[in-house]
C-alpha cells in the first residue's frame, strides 16, 4: 500500500509508514514546514487532511529557528531557552546538572520524550523558561511514581513494552520479530491487535 490522498484514516493507521514516507507525502499535499516537524506531528496533520480534505498548519511556534543557538552562547542554568539544540551535549548538560541536585537519579523510560514535549508546550504558550527549569522538570519526571501513559505515536515502543509485559518469559528479540510481522499486516499497530491475529492463526 502506498500513501494516497484517497485513502481513509483507518487505512493510514493500519499501515506502517517510515519517517521519510511521511515527510514526502506531507510535502506533496502541501503541509507547511514538513522538514521541521516530528513524525507524530506530521501524522496528525495528515490524518486531519484525510478526514476533512483540508490542510492544517502546525500550531507549534518557533519552527523556523534563526540567530545564535543557545549552545553556542554556553549552556548554564540561568540561560533562557531561545534556540534549543537537541544533541548529546545538551542532553549531557541536563543529566549532569540533575545529578548535582539529586545524586544517583535514575533515568525513567519515557522521561526524555516528555521533557521535550513539556519544553515545546511552554514555549508555544509564550512561557519563558530557562535551562534550570528544564533540569527541574527532568528531575520531576524521573521521580514520578508508576509508569507513564503510553504515547499513541510511539507505536513500536508501546508494542515492545506490552509484548514483554504480557508474553511469558518473552525476550526483546522476540518482541522485535513480532513487531516486524505486525508492520506488514493491515491491522492497528498495537499488541492487542497482534495477539488477536496470532491467536486466530493458531
Amino acid at each position: 500500500m502506498k500513501l494516497s490522498k484517497d485513502m481513509t484514516e483507518e487505512q493510514f493507521d493500519n499501515a506502517y509508514w517510515y519517517a521519510t514516507e511521511i515527510k514526502a507525502f506531507a510535502k506533496e499535499i502541501g503541509i507547511p514546514s514538513t522538514s521541521r516537524l516530528r513524525k507524530d506531528e506530521l501524522e496528525d496533520l495528515i490524518k486531519h487532511f484525510l478526514r476533512t480534505g483540508e490542510i492544517k498548519t502546525s500550531q507549534r511556534k518557533n519552527l523556523s529557528k534563526k540567530g545564535i543557538k543557545d549552545i553556542e552562547i554556553g549552556l548554564r542554568l540561568d540561560l533562557p531557552i531561545v534556540n534549543y539544540t537537541s544533541n548529546r551535549e545538551t542532553k549531557d548538560f541536563i543529566v549532569s546538572e540533575a545529578l548535582k541536585i539529586v545524586p544517583g537519579l535514575k533515568r525513567k523510560s519515557g522521561a526524555r520524550y516528555r521533557l521535550n514535549r513539556w519544553r515545546e508546550e511552554q514555549l508555544n504558550q509564550g512561557i519563558k523558561i530557562t535551562y534550570g527549569d528544564l533540569v527541574k522538570e527532568y528531575i520531576k519526571l524521573n521521580q514520578a511514581e508508576g509508569s507513564f501513559e503510553q504515547v499513541p505515536s510511539g507505536r513500536y515502543i508501546n508494542f515492545v513494552s506490552d509484548f514483554l509485559k504480557n508474553e511469558p518469559d518473552a525476550k526483546r528479540e522476540e518482541a522485535i520479530v513480532a513487531w516486524e510481522t505486525l508492520k506488514k499486516l493491515n491491522i492497528p499497530k498495537d499488541y492487542r491487535s497482534w495477539k488477536k491475529y496470532r491467536d486466530s492463526e493458531t
